[in-house]
């Protein structure tokens, strides 16, 4: 589901949509990895961010 910029809130905050360039950068940042490894998590284990994080940390 898309992100509804007129409502702020944590709905979205489980997910990862690396199409969002501000979602790209800012979880890039929070996980400590570049675009493209995040990219390349989401595409291995889905947008739930607790499963790219044990991805990321399992490497």
């Amino acid at each position: 589901m898309a992100d509804d910029k007129s409502k702020p809130g944590g709905q979205d905050r489980t997910r990862i949509n690396v199409n969002e360039d501000y979602e790209l950068r800012d979880w890039s940042k929070k996980l400590k990895v570049t675009p493209e490894q995040l990219k390349a998590a989401v595409k291995a284990v889905g947008t739930n961010a607790e499963a790219v994080e044990k991805h990321l940390k399992g490497k």
